[in-house]
């Protein structure tokens, strides 16, 4: 039934904001055409939160090791807030190239096995 997800980012210099996923990050990507690039992503997972209003969402990346990606953003120059230790991860932030920020964080929780999909 479901097959992926597809995120988006909105950004007010989205050149700059794909080359970051492009260069920093590495991601796999296809040229949708004019530039615009659609980035290949590992498994995802999807959590529901309670909240007093429905319709918000959010956006994670994960990493193995905070410490060493923090080391790999700074080398590249890429600015990282201060590591939050929280009883589900340690969570820093970026701010990427046109200003927005996009958490990222070493999951603690236990994760689900990504779905297979049979073509």
């Amino acid at each position: 039934m479901i097959t992926g997800v597809h995120a988006i980012l909105y950004s007010t210099n989205p050149a700059a904001d794909r080359a970051f996923f492009r260069d920093v990050l590495r991601l796999t990507h296809v040229d949708a055409g004019e530039g615009w690039l659609i980035f290949g992503l590992p498994p995802a997972e999807i959590a529901v939160h309670p909240t007093d209003e429905s319709g918000g969402q959010e956006l994670y990346l994960q990493c193995e090791d905070i410490e060493i990606f923090i080391l790999e953003m700074t080398n590249q120059k890429i600015s990282c807030s201060p590591v939050q230790n929280l009883n589900w991860g340690l969570l820093t932030r970026i701010t990427l190239p046109g200003g927005g920020q996009l958490g990222v964080y070493q999951p603690r929780h236990i994760r689900p096995e990504p779905i297979n999909i049979q073509s």
